[in-house]
């Protein structure tokens, strides 16, 4: 964020998203302007079970006696307020207190979550800044649009490394991006043996980061994950769901075209948001309803295989299954 945007800085700012990394800069950008503009005091309230939320009212009631202005940070790291943080929140949002700067941190926010009342409320108050996940398509730009900015730039090859070894890990990312600032002069080119020398690998991924793989026909990806997931220690059971759920929103996809409807139509429906939208109207097209019906007669068998009641090892299957998807 910059911080010439936030002079002067506004009554209340809402930070919420995915990205821990965006999460932590748009507030180190909120903390900073309000310094820059005699914001003198500072008071961080954490919001936990059993928290008495009249104090946070009480908190805003007034600023200290030798205090002109205050920043004033509301963290609710499970973004559930509950009832009467709800209640109190939106009072808070319709009647913002003078001289205080409102900063409330959230995780990221559930669609239904940015529909409740409070939430709206803060919506028309506050300026809201979402901090997006950061997908595989739009990693490479952002490694090198951050590297410009320590003045540095990088070749391709070198390029793909990076993002092979930081996907999934933002903050891993920006502090490779950091490493390389203080190892190279400003106006060097990172090559292939460089990254390879000073890039660590701290990939980090999770199950949902599959569907995009498959569906693009990306197999190479596709193993990646995969290897990295075992590798972890992770269990097949919550993937197995995830393949599942994937295979029957491409066949309900198909029915809904078989029906005349278009993508916008049922997008909300079966929850295709981001890229999803685009791809997975691709790969129903390219399976068919035949495979996709064989997709999940497999998943009945791997998930026996995972109860114990059929052999054969759970791994090898999904992974059988996913690239025949990808074929």
């Amino acid at each position: 964020m910059n911080i010439a945007n936030l002079q002067p800085l506004k009554a209340a700012y809402l930070i919420h998203g995915e990205e821990e990394l965006l999460r932590i800069e748009a507030a180190d950008a909120v903390r900073s302007a309000a310094r820059s503009q005699n914001f003198s005091e500072r008071e961080v309230i954490v919001i936990e079970a059993g928290f008495d939320w009249s104090s946070l009212l009480a908190a805003t009631q007034s600023v200290g006696l030798f205090t002109e202005k205050k920043l004033l940070e509301i963290h609710i790291p499970s973004g559930k307020p509950g009832k009467e943080g709800s209640s109190a929140l939106q009072q808070l949002a319709e009647n913002p207190p003078e001289d205080i700067c409102l900063l409330l941190l959230l995780p990221k926010m559930e669609r239904l979550q940015t529909q409740s009342k409070w939430f709206q409320t803060w919506s028309k108050a506050a300026i809201i800044l979402e901090a997006k996940a950061v997908n595989q398509s739009a990693l490479p730009q952002w490694i090198k649009n951050r590297l410009q900015a320590r003045k540095l730039d990088i070749d391709n090859e070198a390029l793909a490394l990076f993002v092979e070894k930081v996907e999934g890990n933002l903050l891993a990312a920006q502090q490779e991006i950091d490493k390389l600032a203080l190892i190279h002069p400003q106006g060097h080119i990172v090559t292939l043996s460089e990254a390879q020398a000073a890039v660590a690998n701290v990939a980090r991924f999770d199950v949902y980061q599959l569907s995009s793989s498959w569906m693009m026909q990306d197999t190479t990806r596709l193993l990646r994950l995969l290897d990295s997931l075992v590798a972890e220690g992770s269990e097949p059971v919550l993937l197995l769901w995830v393949v599942c759920e994937d295979i029957r929103t491409l066949l309900r996809l198909l029915a809904a075209f078989k029906q005349g409807k278009t993508v916008n139509d049922v997008r909300q429906q079966l929850r295709l948001w981001g890229e999803k939208q685009i791809v997975a109207p691709k790969a129903a097209k390219r399976i068919g309803v035949k495979r996709l019906l064989a997709a999940l007669q497999t998943c009945a068998r791997v998930d026996r295989q995972i109860k114990g009641a059929e052999s054969g090892d759970a791994w090898t299957e999904i992974k059988y299954l996913l690239l025949s998807l990808a074929c």
